[in-house]
């Protein structure tokens, strides 16, 4: 009987927010890396994107396996959950 075993990857993001991440060690194809900068939903240079658009880039991704979402329909619905999350936190500001 054959033994299968998963890797996981996980990128932690650096404290340097200035910190570029390859999109490979992402998992992202940098042909879709290139897509989605088309998109507006990431800036990509030469295989890397800024690691404080990593979270952006897992969101979008994961909207495309789980929900089947396309590429452009993934960009608008981050884009609508961020300014959601930035109002919330205005909000409880504004409360607080």
């Amino acid at each position: 009987m054959a033994k299968f075993y998963l890797q996981l990857y996980c990128h932690t993001p650096s404290a340097d927010e200035d910190a570029w991440v390859d999109v490979n060690a992402l998992g992202i194809h940098p042909d879709l890396a290139r897509r989605l900068a088309e998109l507006g939903v990431v800036d990509y240079r030469r295989g890397f994107i800024p690691v404080r658009q990593a979270a952006r880039l897992r969101r979008v991704m994961r909207l495309r396996q789980s929900l089947g979402v396309n590429l452009p329909g993934a960009a608008i619905i981050v884009d609508l959950l961020e300014r959601v999350e930035e109002l919330q936190d205005e909000l409880e500001r504004l409360k607080g």
